[in-house]
């Protein structure tokens, strides 16, 4: 009687040799390592996906949130740091007389006609700093501040103080140069002066850019300075935050924020 092989040797090969172990069914059936039937074999380039895939682009440009967009303002020292303005500037401008308090800033619920709604007045916090810093040129300073968000994950905040302002001019240009010589910023796009059509206002604007673990953040931002009132705007968007910063359109930037003083600069009852 023939026996059959032993399970430890392999099976006869009539043609001489051992048979080789049967390979394991592969996706459709095929065996692994080769492609289905009919399906000629495919090269696999450098970058290349399964079966000749062509190889994918560079990942899309990552789109920041809500809460980045609004870390990344409020952190910026336009809200707070940058309104030291007799730091900056030294003794200049604070021969003369003060003017008149006749103007004030408010917080108001909603800007721009209900585009941007209130989501904190910072103003007894973050706007303490504004109020603590020693400033010979401004006096009886009271800090406005305010965080606003809106549609499409865009984030606007306005930050400023009211008072009385010896050289308004110096201040408005002080409050950008803080700005741009914060740690970590760099500033792209020099200072430009711009005065919107009706609204009586000399508007500065700049862009900065800084790094942080989410890349490099474009922040444009205007200011304006008068004889009670100066404060700095911040509008970002999730496309402005990653922007070529020469891209900005600054003159827009500086209309928004004329018509954002006109409602926010109310007369003092």
């Amino acid at each position: 009687m023939t026996m059959p092989p032993s399970p430890s040797q392999p099976p006869h090969n009539p043609y001489g040799g051992p048979v080789p172990p049967p390979q394991q069914p592969g996706a459709f059936g095929a065996p692994q390592g080769f492609p289905p039937q009919g399906v000629p074999p495919q090269y696999q380039g450098p970058g290349a996906g399964a079966w000749g895939q062509p190889p994918m682009g560079p990942p899309p440009k990552k789109k920041l949130s809500a809460g980045a967009i609004v870390a990344i303002v409020l952190g910026s020292v336009v809200l707070v740091g940058g309104l030291g303005y007799g730091a900056i500037a030294g003794l200049s401008g604070v021969t003369g007389s003060f003017p008149e308090a006749t103007h004030k800033l408010v917080v108001p619920k909603t800007l721009l006609a209900g585009e941007y709604t209130l989501v904190s007045d910072l103003s007894e916090t973050e706007g303490k700093e504004i109020e603590d810093t020693p400033d010979l040129t401004v006096k009886d300073a009271k800090a406005a501040v305010g965080q606003y968000s809106g549609e499409d994950d865009s984030a606007l905040v306005v930050s400023g103080m009211h008072g009385r302002i010896k050289n308004a001019e110096l201040t408005r240009s002080s409050i950008l140069k803080g700005a741009a010589t914060e740690k970590g910023s760099t500033l792209v796009v020099r200072p430009k002066d711009f005065t919107p059509a009706g609204y009586g206002v000399t508007v500065s604007c700049q862009v900065t850019t800084s790094k942080d673990a989410l890349g490099t953040t474009t922040l444009p931002m205007c200011a304006w300075g008068d004889d009670n009132t100066a404060a700095a705007v911040a509008r970002v968007t999730p496309e402005s935050a990653t922007a070529d910063p020469k891209d900005i359109d600054l003159a827009e930037l500086a209309e928004t924020t004329a018509k954002i003083r006109a409602e926010i600069r109310k007369p003092i009852s």
